[in-house]
């Protein structure tokens, strides 16, 4: 009998599988939670039109941003092993209330991200059979994508965590080199104009323009600290843990600078213009008419792989919630053969496949599903961020522990969280935009009542609230 039936934490509960993560599995459940090749796909080129020539500036100030993000959680994940990610750390100094609030916000942050990028892969994927000829067209065949791909991603989370990190890390692993081969090829083929000097001057760009382009690139790194859901399922968590968070922002921050330096020196004015600003640039430099199928195929894998990613974050939150009473008891339970929490899994797996189906019936375009659903994502994580980060700062000052970066950290992390708030709230965007931060708030204030409820029902409740499935290192309370 292995370990984990030896150990379960709960009569019935086999509980999640110990020590089966290396180091490249939890990275690559960041970088897909990312997917950073869905965001080249498109994210540039929405930056440029207020960025210009700073594109690849608001990446780079993106970039800082998100390490300071990412400094204040490591600092958690070297010290402490936890299934619930940032709402059972919120949990260690900012109260059961403070980590209900992180934990909903990051559910939804991961609910939204899950959910439009399942559209992504669907609208991806359309172009690609369309492409190769097989002919995808009309609403019917979006419904029957948008369930296929669902049912697959909801297959792999339960299957197993190491499947399921695998399935990503080659999907997004395959993306990333057919991008990053096009972006090289680009640049042999502009020559002598690869240096583009009007990028260096900041040519055209302005300060307001620029830091407006950060918010955006800054949409493009949320869920890369995912791999902290993972820690209980790692070996050597309070290492790997933390280094896949960081290691995975700043690769990715590389590869997002290079990627919108390169776009920019092709394109130019144009790219703010592209609807598809890869497949433009595959044009302009000539390649082969079928490398644009196998472009295609990376984005749709990227958009898949980042289905997956948060999935495995949302049942692990949940199951961890179920285990304490927040949520029913029967989703604190796992699998009985693959370990992973299905219950979990299968509870929000239909509702990630509803929202697109919901959209699609009413004729809203895939691609708009994702900048939409996506921005309600987005609002959560970046109340969880910044909760985060405050309860590093209180959490290292009760231990006792000096590490004098996490202050400057946690202060830009909390003021760039609450910037990129109020940027996409002010100035007031267009319909549906503008309603997109109250359906969030409507959200939130709908978990806080179940909170009082419990709180009036079952207080036993919030005092266990994010203690469940934690471990410490030795010597740390």
């Amino acid at each position: 009998m292995s370990e984990d039936l030896q150990t379960g934490t709960a009569a019935g509960d086999a509980g999640l599988r110990r020590g089966v993560m290396g180091g490249g599995e939890l990275a690559a459940q960041a970088i897909a939670n990312i997917a950073p090749s869905a965001v080249i796909a498109f994210t540039a080129a929405a930056i440029y039109t207020t960025a210009s020539n700073g594109t690849w500036i608001s990446f780079a100030l993106a970039t800082v941003v998100i390490l300071s993000v990412g400094y204040c959680i490591s600092q958690f994940a070297k010290r402490r092993s936890s299934a619930g990610s940032l709402y059972s750390y919120a949990a260690t100094t900012l109260g059961p209330f403070g980590a209900y609030l992180t934990g909903v916000s990051l559910l939804i942050g991961c609910f939204g991200i899950a959910a439009g990028s399942l559209s992504g892969s669907v609208a991806y994927t359309a172009t690609l059979l369309n492409q190769l000829g097989i002919p995808v067209q009309g609403l019917v065949a979006q419904i029957v994508l948008a369930i296929v791909l669902g049912a697959l991603a909801t297959l792999f989370t339960i299957r197993g965590i190491r499947l399921s990190a695998r399935v990503s890390l080659v999907l997004e692993l395959i993306s990333i080199f057919i991008i990053a081969l096009l972006l090289v090829v680009t640049l042999v083929h502009l020559g002598s104009d690869a240096f583009d000097a009007d990028q260096f001057d900041l040519t055209g760009a302005q300060p307001s323009g620029i830091a407006v382009g950060m918010v955006l690139a800054i949409l493009g790194f949320v869920g890369f600290s995912s791999s902290d859901a993972l820690a209980r399922e790692a070996k050597d968590p309070y290492r790997a843990v933390p280094r896949a968070i960081m290691w995975s922002a700043a690769g990715v921050g590389v590869l997002y600078i290079f990627a919108a330096y390169t776009q920019v020196a092709a394109l130019g004015p144009a790219l703010g213009e592209s609807a598809q600003p890869l497949d433009d640039i595959a044009t302009l430099v000539g390649m082969p008419t079928w490398f644009n199928p196998i472009l295609n195929f990376g984005i749709a894998a990227s958009f898949f792989a980042v289905v997956v990613a948060p999935m495995n974050v949302i049942g692990r939150i949940l199951y961890v919630m179920g285990k304490e009473g927040v949520v029913p008891s029967a989703i604190g339970r796992t699998h009985p053969t693959h370990l992973t929490p299905h219950r979990a899994l299968l509870t929000v797996s239909p509702f990630v496949i509803a929202v697109s189906i919901v959209m699609y019936l009413n004729g809203v375009d895939p691609m708009n599903v994702v900048t939409w659903v996506d921005t309600y994502g987005t609002y959560g994580y970046m109340v969880a961020y910044a909760a985060a980060a405050l309860a590093a700062v209180k959490f290292l000052r009760s231990i006792d522990a000096r590490v004098p970066l996490v202050w400057p950290a946690a202060a830009v992390a909390i003021a760039s969280m609450a910037y990129v708030f109020y940027a996409n709230v002010y100035p007031v965007p267009a319909y549906p935009l503008n309603v997109i931060p109250w359906l969030f708030i409507a959200t939130v204030a709908v978990a806080l009542m179940w909170y009082l409820i419990l709180s009036r029902r079952s207080p036993q409740v919030i005092s266990k609230i994010g203690t469940s499935e934690v471990e410490t290192l030795e010597g740390i309370g």
